[in-house]
């Protein structure tokens, strides 16, 4: 699942209630999953001028790199710091935590040959889906578009809710990322 879509998702599923310090945790925790991929990507790309072929054919799934992905995409991390929130009932740890659990839960069946070790530490088994979110061959061409009217609905209920200003502005600014994500994976991005 494209990035704008988990903190779309993430805002709404835990954004509750509709206060700054609850909305600002649960975008943060619906990116943080795929944080480590934008610095360690931008770094290599923009910094170090390494060719975008060699980032995401040799990087991306070299040691090192899947070894950051499998610490920050660990159900068992991710899982016990949500029960330790809801243990501790830190309203903006729970959202915080509970949008990265469920951006977790939503990547897992949506990642074909690029998918994480989810159960990290216990296993470093990568469960390899049949379906892709951007691969058109393993399914895109269809769940791209469910993506992005997910997408919109969830923003709509955000604007619905009257959140403050600033996270209404937001929502906005990711649905037309997701619009234009979707768009460029299924136009122009992807062999059909």
């Amino acid at each position: 699942m494209n990035t704008p879509a988990h903190l779309l998702i993430g805002a709404a599923a835990f954004g509750r209630p509709a206060q700054s310090r609850i909305i600002l945790a649960a975008f943060i925790g619906a990116l943080l999953p795929d944080l480590s991929l934008y610095v360690m990507a931008g770094t290599a790309l923009f910094v170090l001028s390494i060719p975008p072929a060699r980032v995401f054919n040799e990087l991306y799934f070299s040691d090192a790199w899947q070894t950051v992905f499998a610490i920050d995409n660990s159900f068992l991390l991710w899982g016990a710091l949500l029960g330790l929130a809801l243990w501790r009932q830190v309203p903006w740890a729970v959202a915080l935590t509970g949008a990265a659990v469920l951006h977790l839960l939503l990547d897992f069946p949506l990642h074909h040959d690029d998918g994480r070790p989810h159960f990290w530490p216990v296993s470093a088994w990568v469960f390899e889906s049949p379906i892709s979110y951007w691969d058109r061959t393993k399914g895109a061409g269809w769940v791209a578009p469910v993506e992005a009217v997910v997408a919109l609905v969830v923003a709509v209920m955000l604007w619905l809710r009257r959140v403050p200003l600033w996270a209404a502005v937001l929502a906005g600014a990711l649905l037309l990322a997701e619009l234009w994500i979707v768009r460029q994976w299924l136009f122009f991005f992807v062999d059909s």
